[in-house]
């Protein structure tokens, strides 16, 4: 997984203040959610997923695991609430996700995919991040489907989670659950995705709320992350990458 130096650094000091040095602006893809869709084939983003993560560079998965448990098992020391610690890790991840734009699209041009991450719907849109996203990143392949009648809303599953290795919750009722007087069971541990998709979304102009819906460490059979679109915003950087 290659998100194991972001997660490095919050680690050493996940509550230092953001950065002021101001960014480059990334560049946007279009987007319509009114266009057909148009994505070639969803073996075709598997192909480019699978071509881009060939080419990334590779750390140790248990590594990986061990580092993030570890900034988690921080964050509930620290804030005790798991409803906060939910909130911490969706803001870590949105801002893991806003950097993680500019790597994709950069190795995408230069992989001569630039066509493969083009997207003029919600339906491109998901396969690019379950099917190329995902596996660029994580290694692992992820699944589209629950579209809404609407079309702005889909389900990303997740058969493998690289962050829940070694892991396991407290049952529910648990006397060592409680953690200032709240039940472990309403952490949701892999909850840096959703902060991650939502942060490389806003990026891209799209306006997204992620929340994880299944989770196997509670004993789902997969992992579901539901994402659903509320808004396409106006050309730009989002409004919390322009204040980095």
């Amino acid at each position: 997984p290659t998100w194991l130096v972001q997660l490095d650094i919050y680690c050493s000091n996940f509550t230092s203040p953001r950065s002021t040095k101001p960014q480059p602006k990334h560049r946007v893809i279009p987007f319509s959610p009114c266009h057909e869709h148009n994505m070639a084939s969803k073996s075709q983003a598997a192909q480019a997923g699978q071509a881009l993560w060939s080419k990334m560079p590779k750390a140790n998965a248990e590594l990986f695991a061990l580092t993030y448990g570890s900034l988690v098992t921080e964050l509930v020391r620290d804030y005790e609430d798991p409803i906060e610690v939910n909130a911490q890790l969706d803001r870590i991840g949105h801002s893991i996700g806003v950097r993680c734009v500019d790597e994709f699209l950069s190795k995408a041009d230069v992989a001569g995919m630039g066509n493969a991450t083009q997207c003029q719907s919600l339906r491109d849109t998901a396969d690019v991040v379950a099917k190329i996203g995902m596996k660029m990143f994580l290694g692992i392949q992820a699944e589209v489907g629950g579209f809404s009648q609407d079309q702005r809303s889909f389900s990303i599953y997740l058969q493998d989670n690289p962050l829940s290795t070694f892991v396991e919750l407290p049952p529910q009722g648990d006397d060592q659950s409680q953690s200032g007087g709240d039940d472990l069971r309403k952490l949701k541990y892999s909850n840096l995705y959703c902060g991650v998709i939502r942060g490389a979304l806003e990026q891209v102009n799209l306006k997204v709320e992620c929340s994880i819906v299944r989770d196997t460490l509670k004993g789902d059979e997969l992992n579901e992350i539901r994402v659903e679109l509320k808004e396409v915003l106006a050309d730009g950087a989002g409004d919390d990458y322009k204040e980095e």
